[in-house]
């Protein structure tokens, strides 16, 4: 099956770069196919941005848009260049299917099924507001932004015509410059092809809905396993509570009743007839 099955545009994502700031992005999907077709968006960084859908089914004919976040970044890449990719996997599916329905299973290559893939740059432009660095004899000068660049007009000869404080400034830097330095012929740039790296690997892009909605399961199990546990823990307590309550009771009983008490030494009685015998003995005994 070799018909297109999605027309994208556009077909590379442009953010707007700006430290510590959210930039979006929109990606529109059009089936121009008779049948039904899924869709599911990868990335190369998911932890940088954010794809709401992130899958979908299109209808025949129909369009469909999905959002890219960019998440706010502390730094901005050198040359303002990245190397994030996004990749959009699309495959015809039967009449009826739904979004709960589509699995990784649907896009694996060797599944027999026709799988499109599409990649998509991504491009980081400066915004309008800030200044312009303009390369002047080999050294960065900063110019005060004119819209997006320094704004060049046309003459009829096909000459640009530039704004007059640029042209000064250029006339200065000739006449300053040493004569050796200006009749030094050019050195040849060889200007290396630019060369596509491929990704190491495409990952899945998570909806933020569907995020929120496993971290709400995941928060509602920690919390059934809290309140189980404090119900364990109050039964235990009701049981210690029981238990001191009966060893109270007993010891009432028994305080109640009384001890029968041990007599230690002989009887008074006893005592008493021997003091009588020793008596008797020793008034007999007398001389």
């Amino acid at each position: 099956m070799s018909t297109q099955l999605l027309d994208i545009q556009p077909r590379e994502l442009k953010f707007t770069f700006e430290l510590k700031k959210q930039s979006s992005c929109a990606i529109q999907l059009h089936n121009i196919s008779d049948q039904y077709v899924a869709f599911k968006v990868k990335t190369t960084s998911p932890k940088k941005y954010c794809v709401r859908p992130n899958v979908g089914i299109i209808k025949p004919k129909s369009k469909c848009d999905f959002m890219v976040t960019m998440q706010a970044q502390p730094s901005a890449p050198s040359d303002m260049k990245c190397k994030d990719k996004f990749l959009i996997q699309s495959t015809v599916v039967p009449f009826g299917t739904t979004e709960e329905d589509i699995t990784p299973g649907m896009y694996a290559k060797d599944s027999g099924k026709h799988i499109e893939e599409s990649k998509l740059k991504v491009i980081l432009t400066s915004p309008s507001h800030l200044p312009v660095l303009l390369l002047t004899n080999g050294v960065m000068k900063q110019e005060p932004s004119y819209g997006t660049s320094v704004q060049k007009d046309k003459l009829p000869s096909g000459v640009e015509n530039l704004p007059p404080h640029v042209i000064a400034k250029d006339v200065e830097d000739v006449k300053s410059a040493p004569v050796m330095e200006l009749l030094r012929p050019c050195k040849d740039v060889e200007l290396s092809p630019s060369k596509d790296v491929e990704p190491r690997l495409f990952m899945d892009v998570e909806d933020p809905k569907l995020k929120l909605g496993k971290d709400i399961e995941q928060l509602k199990s920690k919390l059934s396993e809290a309140d189980l546990t404090i119900s364990r823990l109050t039964e235990q307590r009701a049981t210690n509570i029981q238990e001191r309550e009966t060893l109270k009771q007993e010891l009432a009983m028994l305080r109640k009743n009384g001890v029968k008490t041990v007599q230690v030494g002989f009887p008074f009685l006893f005592v008493f007839m021997v003091a009588l015998i020793s008596l008797a003995v020793g008034y007999l005994l007398r001389p």
